[in-house]
């Protein structure tokens, strides 16, 4: 009589561990992590390379609107050219609380309609407790009025990282990665950094 608690699927499952040597064990647990995810064509272009190179750079630059997308998709490919990085990843960051960065189009009527946007959820002309002085403790002397710019920067992202292919930032047919300026005009700030196999450099 086998007790209550007994369980044929652990017993059976027993039985097949002690059937399976361990090393055919090993085997197939190896082979399941060696497993890569299907890819297409296009980006299936791994090879060997013993050269692995990383650089990176604060780009400086100006605004001139206090709500303003600002193109840097040249910049950043003139980074990753100049570098020399064939196949890898390129980071570009914002340095700013109240400036951002983005990837989407560059459409005069659609940036209108994204800056709309933001206007909308965060208006400038809102009270906001940060924008009081006589509330905080030690503000900058030169601190900007700057609540709605921060509320909007909780909408977007402060960095974007894209793959680089053969040497090229591969964005689609309308992608443009922007600064998004939101409490301009200032002097900002941006951090590229890159890093991948470099190019020429074989196995």
């Amino acid at each position: 009589m086998l007790p209550e608690s007994f369980h044929w699927g652990w017993f059976l499952g027993a039985l097949v561990l002690m059937a399976v040597p361990a090393g055919d064990l090993l085997h197939q647990r190896a082979h399941v992590h060696e497993r890569k995810p299907a890819l297409p064509d296009a980006f299936d272009r791994s090879r060997p390379c013993s050269h692995l190179k990383v650089a990176s750079e604060c780009l400086s630059l100006s605004t001139e609107k206090r709500l303003q997308f600002v193109d840097v998709t040249d910049l950043l490919t003139r980074c990753v050219r100049r570098w020399g990085i064939a196949d890898g990843l390129v980071c570009v960051q914002s340095r700013h609380t109240t400036a951002a960065v983005v990837v989407n189009e560059n459409e005069p009527l659609l940036l209108e309609d994204m800056r709309a946007t933001l206007e909308r959820v965060a208006p400038r002309d809102r009270q906001y407790a940060h924008d009081d002085l006589t509330l905080r403790a030690d503000p900058a002397p030169d601190e900007n009025r700057n609540g709605d710019a921060h509320c909007k920067a909780l909408l977007l992202s402060p960095a974007v990282t894209l793959t680089v292919v053969h040497g090229k930032i591969e964005l689609g047919p309308w992608q443009r990665v922007f600064l998004v300026e939101l409490d301009g005009p200032r002097p900002r700030s941006l951090v590229v950094l890159a890093f991948g196999a470099a190019a020429g450099a074989g196995p």
